[in-house]
């Protein structure tokens, strides 16, 4: 079936959003149009895919001093839903396997703006994600004298990206309510009620955003399970020898002082809206290159490049008098 391409576009449009059988229903209560959920599929996954081949940038460092504020750039890795196709099971009913990706998805903008602009990959490893992020901030106004400041969970992934992408432009700061949940679990093995548990934490907290590592190691030394103790079983040890390993990724001082964030809520927040919304709902399992392209597109959407897609889609197009979604030669079946 052929669809105009303003078709096409309120077909991807629903789509991206809920499912396709949904989008299916929404299409014929809007329009009049019943178009079967396959075609909706198909022309999805196509304009899908074109958004993706076309986010794959290598940007070179740029040359242009960029902006004075610091660059704000989170990263955070969410799990989403893959199935596999097994090339050995001949039984089509068992033929599958399923099993969870990362996806990765970062998000930067200046000191102070509220409008980030985002990246996200799955298939593509760290090296990927950390290419993403750089096009993101250089996007968000990056440039050869301009500063980083990044948050994230303390995953080595990130913190290597962070150093490999921006070298000694960026700075690394773990996510505080990361470390508090070390502290909270390290609480419950210091103090013995829930109400010294609270006070306990909460002095640690100050300690470490007023800048004195030191004294919450000292806390914490005064506590530490012996030797013999699994790390399980030793909540105290384990916090103690977080803090140490990171005691460079932990200046919470210096950040308030300067109004930048010390938490990755914001990243957070936007992975439950940007991936997980479409790609993790009940009973939705993907492909790994469909969650690809589907994560791409509603990257697209967020970061304010529809409009132009349509556009740039349309005059090409219109040159070839041909209203057929773009193609790939890696398109999956």
């Amino acid at each position: 079936m052929g669809c105009s391409r303003p078709l096409q576009r309120v077909i991807v449009d629903f789509a991206a959003d809920q499912p396709f059988k949904q989008a299916r229903a929404k299409l014929l209560e809007h329009y009049g149009f019943a178009i079967g959920e396959s075609t909706i599929q198909r022309i999805t996954f196509a304009h899908a895919e074109a958004m993706f081949e076309a986010s794959r940038v290598d940007l070179a460092f740029p040359e242009d001093p960029g902006l004075r504020k610091p660059i704000v750039v989170e990263t955070d890795g969410g799990m989403v839903p893959i199935v596999e196709p097994s090339l050995e099971e001949k039984d089509k009913r068992k033929a599958k396997k399923l099993s969870w990706r990362e996806a990765k998805l970062s998000l930067a903008h200046a000191q102070g703006s509220r409008t980030p602009v985002y990246a996200g990959s799955i298939a593509g490893g760290a090296e990927e994600a950390g290419r993403r992020l750089f096009a993101c901030a250089v996007r968000a106004g990056f440039g050869a004298n301009s500063r980083v400041h990044a948050v994230g969970d303390g995953a080595p992934w990130i913190m290597g990206q962070i150093e490999r992408q921006f070298g000694g432009q960026g700075s690394y700061l773990i996510d505080f309510y990361h470390v508090c949940e070390y502290l909270a679990a390290a609480a419950e093995t210091i103090a013995p009620t829930a109400a010294a548990r609270k006070i306990w934490v909460e002095t640690q907290k100050e300690a470490l955003k007023g800048g004195r590592l030191d004294a919450v190691l000292r806390a914490l030394a005064a506590h530490c399970e012996p030797c013999e103790v699994d790390d399980e079983q030793a909540p105290v040890r384990t916090c103690h020898r977080y803090l140490i390993a990171r005691a460079d990724q932990l200046n919470y001082r210096q950040a308030l002082a300067e109004g930048l964030p010390i938490g990755s809520g914001e990243v957070e927040s936007a992975h439950r809206s940007v991936a997980q919304q479409r790609l993790k709902r009940p009973g939705a399992w993907w492909r790994v290159e469909h969650a690809e392209h589907m994560l791409a597109l509603r990257i697209n959407r967020i970061n304010g490049d529809w409009d132009a897609y349509w556009k740039a889609l349309a005059r090409s197009c219109s040159a070839a008098n041909d209203n057929t979604p773009p193609k790939s030669p890696r398109r999956a079946a």
